[in-house]
């Protein structure tokens, strides 16, 4: 079954990689593991933001950076597509409200563009039939109408993937063949080489 998985990268990372020793992530591994045999993976769309270093953390574009082109390097079936971020100032209420302050202004950053460009890729592969079965790897409910169309087309086949264990998302559920979790054990399973063979491309030191 030719098949090609779509990736929300951000809902990849905060579902499953935080706070784990398994971001060397190699994502067509990965989906081998999740899949049955039967699926043909032809490409592998990864959607993300490029992020921007913090005062804590300095070097997180380095190390997106090096992944990304690890990634690319090692499984040349892999898509890379970029969304942004937007960062603005707003007000929030406090949870401890004293005297006559109640709300505080903090800078809230947003990623976006990853699930548009998902849901619009996602779409566009299937009407013009570059698979049997679209896979899409994400718990973020806004794909669900892109889902459904695509669903639709009968001969069409759409499976989710839901980062975590977590409980998926009803409004993806109700447009899914089937469904799976990315679990520990298959990201433990599932990494890079270090380093990428032919190259001088190794994993960061302490991530």
């Amino acid at each position: 079954m030719r098949t090609i998985v779509y990736v929300d990268g951000f809902n990849l990372y905060y579902g499953a990689l935080k706070g784990t020793p398994w971001k060397w992530l190699d994502l067509v591994a990965l989906c081998s593991r999740v899949l049955q045999p039967r699926h043909q993976i032809l490409a592998v769309k990864y959607f993300t933001a490029r992020v921007s270093g913090t005062p804590g953390d300095p070097s997180k574009p380095q190390r997106q950076d090096v992944y990304l082109r690890a990634l690319q390097r090692y499984r040349p079936e892999v898509e890379v597509y970029f969304g942004h971020f937007l960062r603005h100032r707003v007000r929030a209420p406090l949870a401890q409200p004293g005297g006559n302050r109640r709300t505080v202004e903090v800078i809230r950053t947003e990623e976006k563009g990853s699930d548009v460009n998902l849901a619009v890729h996602l779409l566009n592969d299937g009407w013009l039939d570059a698979y049997d079965c679209g896979v899409v790897v994400s718990n973020d409910s806004d794909i669900a109408e892109a889902m459904r169309l695509v669903r639709q087309q009968r001969e069409k086949r759409i499976g989710l993937v839901t980062p975590g264990t977590g409980r998926p998302s009803r409004q993806l559920m109700a447009h899914a063949d089937f469904s799976r979790h990315v679990r520990a054990n298959g990201l433990r399973h599932s990494q890079l080489p270090d380093p990428i063979p032919g190259t001088s491309i190794r994993r960061p030191a302490g991530w």
